[in-house]
């Protein structure tokens, strides 16, 4: 406002301000010839009479986070960052891995009926124009391990935010119209998932099911479209009353002050804690319980045989594909392996075959160099690293028409086996800074710094800062890169696979090619090389 105020100064001299202004601005004398033209004030000297502009320095936005634990165990954990808009919601130890004693989706509904009607507000339309009032906006989100409710609005309406967000948790209502949209939701986003021609979503949720069969991390994260129908209101309740509790929950806020976080915590999460599922007994079965069972990695393989030759949406025909995960078992986020895991896996980096980037966009990864550009025929080779609190999976992704399957899993073999072989200083160093680079450029986002001190907290309680990680990362060494890949390579093969798979090699001779029975690796015994 103020720099829009100075140029119209400088372009219409005092005409378009009030006579006061006019009087008090430019009757004094400001120049050395005693005229009171702004216009003839260098840019390089302030205009008198503004007060003095006032900037953040990087001493004042250093901020740390704040962590309080209240009387019912709820935790509430903020960070002030500079600015008038603030990000606040509740982070939840609930997910699909939870699931195992209820039809698995729970979380997938949770996710499309937040937001919902309340005992406070009617339907979700009275929310958002709560919201409004305040330029505000909300979201749900699942994962396997956590349901986060969040919302951004401006600080002002920071109570009005929290009560929201207690109302939408403690107290929702269900209607029969809101759960009959929910299935319609879930049905929906299912068939898009089906008729995306990036197969990437349902890939993931295969390898899940093959390395965690039947627990845990393994249990679907999306609804099966059989079960739509067998989720009803009562077994939506009965999951909130056990997992939705103040000591598996975090209230995290970014940009606002932790005392006023907290009060306003004590109020609506507190004094006024009053779930629905508590007030009306009858909406839930009190015999479930609460499952903590720890993730057991069992290795094996999931394979679905599929026609993806006509899977374009348009005009333009796609080339028929077939995909292939292959993952190993790495380590949770609270191993001291962990930044070595996420190293190795910038190393590995990959992508499509096609890229409009350059170094940064990671097209000097190992997956470029030795698989994208020396073999034309692969679409997509990508290495993903999925880390929880006690588990991880560490996979590659990839992708050819499927004539070419045995020859694709030949050459993801081969990279992975490399692992353990001699690690280049310059490449090494090259997967550190852009893995530094990459966590100080997101914790630049005020949603992201939200989500960061969230999980966080809900996690180990507290939050290390970025310095923290950004020199774990450079401490890492090329034999660290090669002790956690030979610790990977013990584990059991987790495979998943998609398309026509005629020419897919057996899951024993892929096994017996990263651990031979002898505890030595053999080079692609499963093609004769």
């Amino acid at each position: 406002m103020a720099t829009h105020m100075v140029l119209r100064i400088v372009r219409n001299g005092c005409r378009n301000l009030p006579r006061s202004g006019r009087r008090s601005f430019c009757s004094k004398p400001i120049n050395s010839n005693g005229t009171g033209d702004v216009a003839n004030v260098p840019l390089s000297q302030p205009i008198p009479g503004l007060p003095p502009p006032r900037f953040t320095s990087a001493e004042a936005s250093k901020n740390e986070t704040q962590v309080t634990v209240l009387d019912n165990g709820l935790t509430v954990a903020t960070e002030n960052v500079f600015g008038q808009f603030c990000t606040v919601g509740v982070l939840i130890n609930s997910g699909s891995r939870y699931e195992v004693a209820y039809p698995s989706g729970i979380s997938h509904f949770l996710e499309k009926i937040a937001f919902g009607s309340t005992t406070q507000y009617t339907d979700k339309d009275k929310i958002l124009q709560e919201l409004e009032k305040h330029g505000g906006i909300c979201d749900c989100q699942s994962s396997r391990d956590t349901l986060i409710y969040a919302m951004s609005a401006e600080t002002r309406g920071l109570q009005a935010v929290v009560n929201i967000l207690s109302e939408v948790i403690n107290r929702p209502i269900i209607t029969a119209e809101e759960l009959e949209d929910a299935k319609m939701a879930v049905g929906f986003h299912i068939q898009g998932m089906e008729l995306d021609p990036n197969p990437e979503p349902i890939l993931m949720e295969l390898i899940h099911q093959a390395a965690y069969r039947g627990n845990t991390l393994g249990l679907p994260h999306r609804c099966p479209p059989e079960n739509i129908e067998k989720v009803e209101k009562n077994i939506l309740y009965t999951y909130m009353k056990n997992y939705h509790t103040p000591e598996r929950m975090v209230l995290a806020g970014v940009g606002m002050d932790h005392e006023q976080m907290v009060e306003l915590a004590k109020e609506h999460f507190v004094k006024n804690y009053k779930p629905i599922w508590l007030e009306q007994e009858n909406l839930v079965d009190t015999k479930m319980s609460v499952d903590n069972s720890l993730a057991q990695y069992t290795g094996g393989k999931v394979l679905v045989e599929k026609d993806l030759s006509n899977v374009s949406l348009g005009p333009t025909p796609m080339p028929e594909l077939a995909h292939i995960v292959i993952g190993l078992e790495s380590c949770s986020h609270k191993d001291d392996d962990f930044i070595s895991f996420c190293v190795l896996n910038m190393m590995m980096g990959g992508g499509g075959s096609f890229s409009a980037g350059g170094p940064g966009k990671g097209m000097y990864t190992r997956l470029y160099l030795n698989v994208l550009n020396r073999f034309h025929w692969i679409h997509n080779a990508t290495c993903y690293n999925h880390a929880y609190d006690d588990s991880g999976l560490f996979c590659i992704h990839a992708s050819s028409h499927p004539d070419q399957l045995s020859d694709l899993v030949e050459v993801i073999v081969r990279e992975l086996l490399n692992t353990t072989s001699f690690v280049d200083k310059i490449e090494l160093q090259r997967a550190k800074t852009q893995l530094q680079s990459m966590l100080l450029m997101n914790l630049e986002s005020r949603p992201v710094i939200f989500e960061d001190v969230g999980r966080q907290v809900l996690s180990s309680g507290h939050r290390k800062q970025p310095e923290y990680f950004y020199d774990l990362i450079g401490k890492v060494t090329p034999q660290d890169i090669q002790r956690v890949a030979e610790r990977m390579l013990t584990s059991k093969l987790s495979l998943s696979a998609l398309g026509s798979l005629a020419n897919l090699p057996d899951y024993e001779n892929i096994q017996n090619t990263l651990l031979g029975k002898n505890g030595k690796r053999s080079r692609f015994s499963f093609l004769g090389l």
